[in-house]
């Protein structure tokens, strides 16, 4: 699932969104149940923003103990608007552990209205779409998925962990995973599209080459701005790979139709991370 951008801006009529990591699914059930709501979470933020503005770093961390203790999604979307660079990461505790963005100002108004429209905009579509949000790896999503096991007009969506660029944000990813991921989708008579990488300037993904060679791969460069120094944010060329794309398409005109769908395709999310 990751963010979700995806599906939220797609709005599929019957979906499901799983992801490894239960704090993502944890905070969109409570928003599909309606004990998180627009109006919650803008009084949640304005308070909390208050006391980061007023106390900085210091009232971050404490948050952030809070949340790894009682697990609050409301406490997990403040510190994913807060933390360094949006980067979502776990260490193998299960305990959230990244530093503090340097903005105390961060809840200025505009920006917790941001973040109020998003979440109204999922809680709408919560509520007149058949989405279901379950905790569950990729092996269990597409064995229990049986309407796209068994219907070729259904779409995969798979955003694993981008193997070899270190980039875990909740449990860990081999190359066997991605192998057996690669298998699965091998065998499912729905259509299916996988988010990956394909190059640096100094590597290439070589899971791509051994495994993806019989699809279609849409290429695009990506700006990366998550790391410490300008010196390591550096552009990767992204990878869209799928059964059901024409030969040669780009990123662009893959999406297009997609696009058209929505007034801003990148805005229709609510946990916004790297």
């Amino acid at each position: 699932m990751g963010s979700g951008v995806v599906g939220f801006n797609v709005r599929p009529r019957r979906a499901v969104f799983s992801d490894t990591n239960p704090h993502i699914i944890r905070f969109y059930q409570a928003l599909q149940e309606r004990s998180i709501t627009p109006g919650i979470a803008q009084q949640f933020l304005e308070e909390e923003g208050a006391r980061l503005s007023e106390h900085g770093q210091a009232h971050y961390y404490a948050v952030r103990e809070r949340f790894n203790t009682t697990q609050n999604p409301l406490d997990f979307l403040f510190l994913n608007r807060s933390c360094f660079n949006g980067i979502m990461r776990f260490n193998r505790k299960g305990a959230y552990n990244v530093p503090f963005g340097h903005k105390p100002e961060r809840f200025a108004k505009a920006y917790i209205t941001k973040i109020v429209n998003q979440i109204d905009y999922v809680a709408k579509c919560c509520v007149e779409y058949d989405w279901r949000f379950v905790c569950q790896d990729f092996r269990t999503a597409l064995a229990q998925t049986a309407f796209a096991q068994t219907n070729s007009t259904s779409l995969i969506y798979c955003d694993p962990p981008y193997i070899g660029r270190h980039t875990d944000y909740y449990d860990s990813w081999s190359e066997a995973d991605e192998q057996e991921l690669f298998i699965l989708l091998c065998s499912t008579p729905a259509s299916f599209l996988l988010s990956t990488w394909h190059s640096t300037k100094w590597r290439t993904n070589t899971a791509l080459e051994k495994y993806a060679a019989q699809f279609t791969v849409a290429f695009r460069e990506h700006f990366y701005h998550v790391g410490a120094s300008e010196n390591n944010r550096n552009a990767v060329v992204e990878a869209l790979v799928g059964n059901c794309l024409k030969p040669r398409q780009n990123l662009v005109s893959a999406m297009a139709k997609t696009e058209a769908k929505t007034e801003n395709f990148e805005a229709q999310h609510v946990l916004d991370f790297a």
